[in-house]
């Protein structure tokens, strides 16, 4: 298995093309496929937006290096 994450996590807030996100981690899928390690690289203090958890793009992989 890959050390690199499949998956990031973004803290979302506003909707649509007033929206803006912050990367705050990373995810890893069990071997077993059933579920997920999940690395915070930052907590959210603010209670409005939420968090979303997409599949790593090359841009992602270019944007991070």
């Amino acid at each position: 298995m890959s050390n690199k994450p499949t998956h990031i996590l973004r803290h979302v807030v506003g909707e649509d093309d007033n929206s803006r996100s912050n990367r705050i981690g990373a995810a890893w899928p069990h071997k077993d496929g059933k579920g997920f390690n999940i690395s915070l690289e930052y907590m959210p203090l603010k209670q409005e937006g939420f968090i979303s958890m997409r599949e790593v793009k090359k841009e992602d992989e270019e944007s991070s290096s």
